[in-house]
């Protein structure tokens, strides 16, 4: 199947505004205020493409750079921090938070995408990693660390390319499909087993009282779900050390809403908290069908049965 991209270094395809211009021109990032760090893999040039969408009219806008989900001065990071700690401090990049905190009587440190450094966290042995996207730390009005949370960010990844509909906005800002769609087998082959590793693994720790959070679109996160068996297959629970909040982080408006020079809004469209165990025993418990199926396939192939 064919698609299109949506938004174009921070921009909506269509906009043809002197600053999404000077954006594609300068092949500047909007939201990190650097040139873009998302590259082709096949000569590394700098791709611009913050999301797409198939050629089918009901195909929703979906996002496949996870900066994107940063815009607004990283606005996800502070939004799942007053959610996990009730609290509006504000946030710095790792050990700056200390001295922060004991000037402000309190703060939240930082760590993840250049903002506090990698934590020096053990190896494992075998497969799987240790490792999230975000560790936000509170720390009190003596920059003593209370407690954590951590986020995982995922936004979705893409098959084919659009390398002709990109030099075709570069050229005139006109819309050209092309062979990119969207990666949904991805989704379930690797996200989901590392949000049961990973929530595990923080449910064993003392300071991290509200479990994994997970960040995404809302395309993402429905498919996700459904591939658990929807939402009765894993009910929700109030916050605790085992939790996994699965967060519907998408457009606020549609595009069509969205004047010219502007940035669509993101934020939280929907949220469902449950915990790693019902996670673990959903995607175990997958719905299988009738059995024979192989064995009465073969039969219709070889003896053309329709029984």
């Amino acid at each position: 199947m064919a698609g299109y991209i949506s938004e174009f270094f921070g921009y909506r395809a269509e906009d043809s505004s002197a600053v999404a211009l000077c954006a594609a021109n300068q092949k500047r990032c909007p939201f990190l205020g650097t040139q873009c760090t998302k590259v082709l893999s096949r000569d590394r040039t700098v791709s611009g493409v913050c999301s797409i969408h198939q050629s089918s009219d009901k195909s929703p806008d979906v996002i496949c750079c996870p900066i994107r989900i940063y815009a607004d001065d990283y606005k996800m990071l502070k939004t799942i921090a007053q959610s996990a700690f009730k609290k509006e401090y504000n946030l710095y990049s790792g050990r700056a938070a200390v001295a922060r905190a004991k000037t402000e009587g309190g703060a939240i440190a930082v760590f993840g995408h250049g903002w506090g450094g990698e934590l020096r966290l053990p190896q494992r042995k075998g497969t799987g990693s240790y490792f999230v996207d975000w560790v936000l730390a509170l720390l009190d009005e003596t920059g003593e660390l209370i407690e954590f949370t951590a986020i995982e960010v995922q936004a979705i990844d893409t098959t084919g390319n659009y390398r002709e509909a990109r030099a075709a906005l570069l050229k005139d800002r006109s819309l050209k499909s092309d062979t990119v769609g969207l990666n949904w087998e991805n989704v379930s082959k690797r996200i989901i087993p590392q949000l049961i590793y990973k929530g595990q693994v923080l449910q064993r720790e003392d300071l991290c009282r509200t479990g994994l959070y997970f960040v995404c679109p809302r395309p993402v996160y429905d498919r996700v779900l459904n591939r658990l068996g929807g939402k009765d297959k894993i009910p929700k629970f109030p916050t605790q050390p085992a939790s996994i909040h699965f967060i519907s982080y998408d457009y606020l408006s549609s595009f069509s809403d969205t004047a010219d020079g502007e940035i669509v809004p993101l934020g939280i469209t929907e949220e469902h908290c449950t915990t790693v165990y019902k996670v673990q025993e959903a995607f175990s418990a997958m719905d299988l069908p009738e059995g024979n199926v192989y064995r009465d396939a073969i039969m219709r192939s070889l003896y053309g049965n329709e029984e």
